[in-house]
């Protein structure tokens, strides 16, 4: 574009709406800081290099300072310089010399290229952080470019899955298709690839119904990975809640995004943003300054009461994004809205969510960030999902969260695995959390889809890797294996690592479709991490921030092979039957209390012999095997009637199938994988060691009893609570 002619002043301009707006006769500035004396407006000629002007935001309202530039339209490259004091011990760090990045800035010009000159402070100067540097930062940092919003989406609709139905699958833009072959080489990585029908055709066959992306706003390289050769990968490190990632752009063109999320919208697939609200890429007082830092950094981000130099650092990123600030707060809000009104998107998923949650006392299920989310008009009817922890204090609050959140629930992931790799004593952890964990999330009329169910995810062992290894190898991240969780709760079976042993392959492959099928077969709402419905393997790096190689990316090669295949037609019938009986996405929790005729509640559990579980019987002979049967009415008046059975064992099991006596049929087995329904089964039957079977059966209305009165309680209900294991 070329350049509008520079006025000597702005024009007044206005307060609202923050960021860069264009008319189509101009654009109007506006940015937030309650505590600068001065901010200017830097334009910069098309390419970012060099700065033509300096103009002074001419007037300030309600701490908001604005102008208003004539003939300045899309495509216009910016930043802001702000004035103030510089006085790190009461919390201020202002500094003219550092080029800053708009916090609204919707789409970024030019990378970041690290330099001493992008810190406020002298780095490596006898005071630290306390003295100012005066090298200009902006031959170093990424502008802003002035972006209009008016699209034309046409005929695209929301997929509008419900929460019972929905089905979703964490992956990372540039990792699913870097290892596509059939992608051309410039897409691959980017949204281009992500919309491509072949990648849809496969989520499709899985029978997914939700994407969740990881980070895919704009976030920082750091300094100290790219010193080691290392790149930032997973994207949790936000510079700019407004942009999306400029590498994930092969065109260069927003409208690459929205063509993805269109192309998955017209096949009924939503897509779920993860996004980092908690932090910033500053970090803490030794880091950069790039933006928030340098236009109000008293403002933005908590600091230490009574030591302004130090924040806060719930997160463990060095700061915490302060959400107790109106301001900051509308910037958040802000910014979700823009991505479900700009983009469409469908939903979010919330990194460090407790975070979001603490006001000056701690962590609050009815802090402002909550409220504000739950009332708005737009972003309450979006799907909301929480991280719900932090590492601050009380920073565990898994079940807490307000309604209208799912969570993440790491205690379905660990007793999930625990009970799988052969522990004793599990039987009643895995009842609950086969049950939608209703000691953590039946309350306040919350549902069972609250609980996000799964076994593995972007932190952590890959599915492959969690009965591959029984010890992290994160040596390739450069900090001597330091980094990464050590309580994974895995187990190689044998050998560490890939083995050529074809029991113990066996083993491995029986053992990673039994945690499938709990993962789908469980109340709740199933996730599914990208590339382990066919073995993806990080060769045991269970903390592949940094790794932007093929340790990351999913290998589609890999999906090819005779395992592969069977994996992921493995976990297509998984959630092919899932969608077939609503009695496993249950709307509301089972607790055994309600009786559909004599011999039949809602659920009930019991162990191989067939006696419903009660009192010690939980942890009877070492508790590796439950029953679970469930019953739900059909709309013409008769029950369907699912019955899991599960042997941790390493041996086979045979069950005696509880009363009443009917005739069922077998429709999973993850010993044997995909299989034939098997018919006529009553009595008995033989459950293999470390396996699932799934049966089915159905009662005809003429063949219930009428129901007995609605008991009290359920003597097999609740399962011990977690204080019992």
């Amino acid at each position: 574009m070329t350049m509008p002619p520079i006025p000597d002043r702005l024009e007044k301009g206005r307060p609202y709406p923050m960021g860069a707006t264009p008319d189509g006769l101009g654009t109007n500035f506006a940015v937030f800081s309650a505590n600068a004396e001065k901010i200017e407006l830097c334009l910069f000629e098309p390419t970012g290099r060099r700065e033509v002007a300096r103009l002074a935001l001419p007037d300030c309202t309600d701490e908001v300072w604005h102008g208003y530039l004539p003939g300045a339209f899309e495509g216009l490259i910016y930043g802001y310089r702000a004035y103030g004091p510089f006085d790190p011990a009461r919390g201020h760090r202002f500094n003219p010399a550092k080029l800053l990045l708009d916090p609204y800035a919707r789409q970024l010009s030019g990378q970041l290229r690290w330099s001493d000159a992008l810190f406020g402070y002298r780095v490596g100067g006898m005071r630290g952080d306390l003295s100012l540097d005066r090298r200009d930062s902006a031959a170093a940092m990424p502008k802003g470019m002035v972006v209009g919003n008016t699209v034309d989406w046409g005929d695209d609709r929301a997929p509008d899955v419900a929460w019972s139905d929905t089905v979703i699958y964490e992956t990372h833009v540039r990792g699913l298709t870097m290892r596509r072959s059939d992608v051309r080489p410039h897409e691959r990585g980017t949204f281009s690839a992500l919309g491509s029908p072949r990648i849809i055709d496969h989520l499709l066959k899985l029978g997914i119904t939700s994407v969740e992306l990881m980070p895919i706003h704009a976030f920082l390289q750091e300094r100290f990975l790219l010193e080691k050769g290392l790149r930032n990968y997973w994207g949790y490190s936000t510079l700019a809640f407004f942009a999306p990632e400029p590498s994930f752009l092969s065109t260069g063109s927003l409208h690459e995004l929205r063509a993805a999320i269109r192309r998955l919208h017209a096949a009924g697939i939503e897509v779920i943003l993860d996004v980092v609200y908690n932090h910033t890429c500053e970090g803490n007082e030794l880091g950069p300054t790039l933006s928030f830092r340098g236009l109000d950094n008293a403002s933005y981000y908590r600091l230490v009461p009574g030591d302004e130099r130090y924040y806060i650092n719930d997160t463990g990123c060095g700061n915490t994004v302060n959400l107790s600030h109106p301001r900051v707060l509308q910037m958040v809000m802000d910014s979700l809205r823009y991505w479900a009104t700009a983009f469409r998107v469908d939903g979010f998923r919330f990194d460090l969510g407790v975070t979001l949650g603490r006001e000056g006392n701690g962590f609050d299920p009815g802090s402002g960030f909550f409220d504000v989310i739950r009332q708005d008009p737009v972003l309450s009817r979006c799907k909301l999902i929480a991280e719900p922890w932090d590492i601050g204090p009380d920073g565990y609050q898994l079940g807490c969260l307000p309604p209208g959140f799912a969570e993440w629930n790491d205690s379905f992931r660990d007793g999930v695995r625990r009970f799988w790799r052969g522990e004793e004593g599990q039987r009643g952890n895995l009842a609950a959390r086969l049950s939608g964990s209703g000691e953590l999330f039946d309350r306040r009329f919350r549902k069972p889809w609250a609980s996000i169910n799964y076994v593995a995810s972007h932190d952590g062992f890959t599915l492959a890797d969690l009965v591959a290894y029984e010890y992290k190898h994160n040596l390739a991240n450069g900090e001597d294996n330091r980094d990464g969780h050590d309580g994974n709760y895995s187990a190689n079976w044998g050998e560490e690592g890939p083995s050529p042993d074809l029991a113990i392959q066996e083993t491995r492959a029986r053992v990673a479709r039994a945690m499938l099928a709990t993962v789908f077969f469980s109340h709740g709402t199933p996730m599914l991490l990208a590339g382990d419905e066919f073995s993806r393997t990080q060769r045991g790096n269970n903390n592949a921030y940094c790794q932007d190689n093929d340790i990351s990316w999913v290998d589609w090669e890999q999906a090819q092979a005779p395992q592969g295949r069977s994996l992921t037609a493995f976990v297509a019938r998984l959630n092919e039957i899932r969608g077939r009986y609503p009695i496993l996405r249950a709307p509301r929790f089972l607790h055994g209390h309600e009786a559909l005729s004599e011999s039949l509640r809602d659920i009930g559990w019991f162990d191989e012999t067939g006696a419903e579980l009660a009192g010690e019987g939980w942890h009877a002979d070492g508790g590796q095997t439950l029953a679970l049967r469930r019953a739900g009415r059909t709309p013409t008046g008769g029950f369907d009637i699912l019955l899991l059975l599960l042997n941790g064992r390493p041996h086979p099991v045979s069950f005696t199938l509880p009363e009443p006596v009917l005739t069922w049929r077998l429709l999973v087995d993850s010993a044997a994988g995909v299989v034939p329904e098997e018919r006529g089964i009553v009595g008995q039957t033989a459950v293999e060691g470390r396996s699932v079977r799934l049966l089915a059966a159905h009662m005809a209305p003429h063949a219930a009893p009428s129901p007995a009165p609605r008991p009290a309680a359920s003597p097999a209900w609740p399962p011990p609570t977690r204080s019992d294991f």
